[in-house]
């Protein structure tokens, strides 16, 4: 009894399988989304004023860092949860494959999720002066909440490898 149990649930992991796929449509929307900005600003490249210029690029940015998590996260979640992926030897393979556990991908999350803050928050202070110093601040506030939670997270896990 014990043996059949504890094999379904071993068997379970499999459940996440399609949570992974679903990432990759996901990333896929993200892809209509970016390319439709893009699209949306090249007629009207020679007559966007250069801070609003700046803001389209910051926000193709921020797209092409979410979209880098999405990868990463399915990709190292189906690895390290699921079944290793099994690419023939002459393909492409990415460096970071089958080298990155639950913690180093729990790490390079929160960078990511540090970077996109940044970008969101410098994009808010390009738009400062149409925003509230109330709003500002909380954006200030919730950034540095991802800066010191990343950095927490950091220590910790330095702190738990040591020993």
């Amino acid at each position: 009894m014990e043996r059949i149990f504890e094999n379904l649930m071993y068997s379970a992991r499999w459940i996440l399988a399609p949570i992974y796929l679903g990432l990759s449509l996901a990333l896929l929307a993200l892809a209509v989304k970016f390319f439709q900005e893009v699209f949306h600003l090249l007629p009207h490249i020679l007559e966007v004023a250069e801070a609003d210029l700046i803001l389209v690029v910051l926000s193709l940015v921020d797209m092409a860092l979410v979209g880098g998590l999405l990868v990463m996260v399915m990709i190292s979640g189906y690895e390290n949860f699921v079944s290793q992926l099994d690419i023939d030897e002459g393909k492409e393979k990415l460096s970071w494959l089958g080298k990155m556990d639950s913690s180093s991908l729990k790490m390079k999350v929160a960078a990511s999720i540090v970077a996109i803050s940044s970008i969101h928050l410098l994009k808010v202070f390009m738009n400062a002066t149409n925003i509230e110093n109330d709003k500002l601040m909380w954006y200030v506030i919730i950034h540095m909440t991802f800066v010191l939670s990343a950095f927490g997270m950091g220590l910790l896990d330095k702190l738990t490898h040591k020993h």
